[in-house]
């Protein structure tokens, strides 16, 4: 899905000759998704997986249940999710 893009260390847009970027966004969504905590956008307070509280967790299929649902909710098709040795790995497209 084509966006604005965003800056993936200050999470500023991206200007480039004084325009902003467009290019494909899936996976600036996806982090966004991820990092998100639900209440943390107030037009979609449902959103959000909020993955850092998850990691203090060991329940891992709890996360990728959470992952999986958020996308879907998104618009995506998962066609894989798993965690394996500390690593998400994630193949959803829109």
């Amino acid at each position: 899905m084509n966006d604005y893009l965003l800056d993936p260390v200050t999470n500023d847009l991206q200007v480039v000759d004084g325009d902003f970027v467009i290019g494909d966004a899936t996976q600036q969504n996806q982090k966004q998704l991820l990092f998100a905590s639900p209440g943390g956008y107030k037009q979609y307070p449902t959103i959000g997986v909020d993955i850092m509280n998850y990691l203090k967790d060991e329940n891992f299929n709890d996360l990728l249940s959470a992952i999986r649902q958020q996308f879907v909710l998104d618009g995506m098709t998962v066609n894989n999710l798993s965690y394996v040795n500390g690593q998400i790995s994630v193949n959803a497209q829109y």
